[in-house]
């Protein structure tokens, strides 16, 4: 099953790619990430393996499964599959007299049980990650 979550920001594509594309990044817009190795440095790089210590657990492995520079990445975690990406706004995307200047969009792909848990924890963050990148 998947399940697709898009917001528009005031940011800029490339600030909303630093944040998302950058590891050391992830705990200021997803503070339950607690850490992340062998997953690329400074930015996510395709065919790595690694973890992500999540909520100061053990770590959680994970894959990085595609990369397109700029612009989206995909990771595996278990039976999780979920793909980040910013593209520029449209020319009329001003909301509340503000200029959205990209698009940030996550999809988790999993098991049916799973992405119906885990789909409003990717809304919420895929929210705080375009707000994050407007400061």
């Amino acid at each position: 099953m998947r399940r697709t979550c898009s917001v528009r920001s005031a940011a800029a594509p490339d600030e909303v790619w630093r944040l998302m594309a950058r590891p050391a990044e992830w705990s200021t817009w997803a503070p339950h990430v607690r850490g992340a190795w062998g997953l690329g440095d400074p930015e996510v790089e395709v065919g790595r393996r690694g973890a992500a210590r999540l909520l100061g657990a053990l770590p959680v492995p994970a894959r990085i499964d595609a990369v397109d520079p700029g612009r989206s990445w995909t990771w595996s975690v278990g039976p999780v599959r979920l793909e980040h990406s910013v593209d520029p706004a449209d020319a009329d995307g001003e909301v509340d007299g503000v200029r959205r200047r990209s698009v940030v969009t996550m999809t988790v792909e999993a098991p049916a049980p799973i992405a119906a848990t885990y789909a409003p924890v990717v809304a919420f963050f895929t929210h705080r990650l375009a707000r994050v990148a407007e400061r």
